[in-house]
């Protein structure tokens, strides 16, 4: 396959286990050249993308665009389960681009939004109608678990990256102070991750064992299936107490933003969990702010079913850059 010099965007997600690269032409990113590779197969970015453009024909992108999962900071991204060297030299080198950047990957699923072709789009929640430049906010909920808001300016769009993951976990009932003694004794200081995301799934599972003094342990999947063919009771249980926080705590996000133009989930927990949603109770823990429980009917939420989201994000941020 050949590409015409100097025409595409190079993109890619860096996930903890797998990177996914692709090339896009302006903010479409193209379906055929969407290419995956394992992160152990590899010593280094720098590596897989020389790969890539090996695998795509020798392409010469004219700006490159990664989105990383883990916090970034002057150029360079740092991640908790690989031991990468990620930072705007290294991309550059690698692709030959003129132009590149380097973005959390929730800053990339904010870029994408108004994107993504709306059968990706699930809505959980309605809301009012808002401006369509007012405020949104993206929560990711996966291996891990972080938010980012997203404000459109006359001078573009920001979206600011955060660590919200590792913020306190919120406590609203006696069961939910023993679930955060239980994650805390096992793995120290009780964040939000440590029970949104797909391994803290595993622990309310673990939680509930303890609870009925029956311990036994389950796969974060294999909870969800169970979900589906309603083989496992404590399965469905440990989704709807997982729903109710998850609920909870995007209602706290959203008190803090005010994502009038509303609040977007991305990850696969998120995906895996959108058909429950409704019935295991996130909406009224989503609500359930006291004199403000009418306030938050302000905000609809709403799951991101596109898996190459963050590609488009990272296109869309090298449009804004180059314009």
């Amino acid at each position: 396959m050949t590409h015409t010099p100097n025409t595409l965007s190079l993109v890619a997600d860096i996930g903890g286990t797998n990177t996914r690269v692709a090339l896009a032409d302006g903010r479409r990113v193209l379906p055929d050249t969407i290419r995956k590779y394992a992160n152990t197969k590899f010593p280094g970015l720098e590596t897989v993308l020389r790969q890539y453009i090996s695998d795509e024909g020798d392409v010469n992108p004219k700006a490159a665009c990664v989105a990383v999962a883990g916090p970034v900071r002057d150029g360079r991204a740092s991640m908790t389960n690989l031991d990468w060297a990620i930072d705007k030299e290294t991309l550059a080198r690698a692709t030959g681009a003129e132009t590149v950047a380097i973005l959390n990957d929730l800053q990339a699923q904010g870029h994408a939004l108004g994107h993504l072709d709306s059968a990706n789009v699930r809505s959980i929640l309605p809301g009012e109608e808002a401006h369509e430049n007012a405020a949104k906010l993206v929560i990711g909920v996966g291996t891990g678990f972080n938010a980012a808001p997203v404000f459109d300016t006359e001078h573009g769009r920001l979206v600011t990256p955060s660590e919200s993951g590792h913020a306190n976990l919120p406590i609203r009932t006696e069961m939910e102070l023993r679930l955060c003694q239980y994650v805390s004794n096992a793995h120290g200081f009780p964040a939000v991750e440590d029970v949104l995301s797909g391994r803290g799934l595993e622990r309310v599972y673990g939680f509930l064992g303890q609870e009925a003094n029956d311990p036994k342990e389950a796969a974060a999947a294999d909870i969800m299936k169970s979900c589906e063919t309603g083989d496992d009771a404590r399965a469905t249980e440990a989704a709807k107490v997982f729903t109710k926080i998850l609920g909870t705590v995007c209602g706290n996000l959203s008190l803090i933003q005010l994502p009038f133009g509303g609040v977007f989930l991305a990850g696969g927990v998120a995906r895996a969990f959108a058909p429950y949603l409704g019935t295991f109770g996130f909406g009224e823990a989503f609500r359930d702010k006291g004199r403000f429980a009418g306030f938050m009917g302000n905000f609809p939420v709403s799951v991101i079913e596109d898996d190459f989201a963050a590609l488009t994000g990272s296109a869309s941020h090298l449009v804004a850059l180059m314009d």
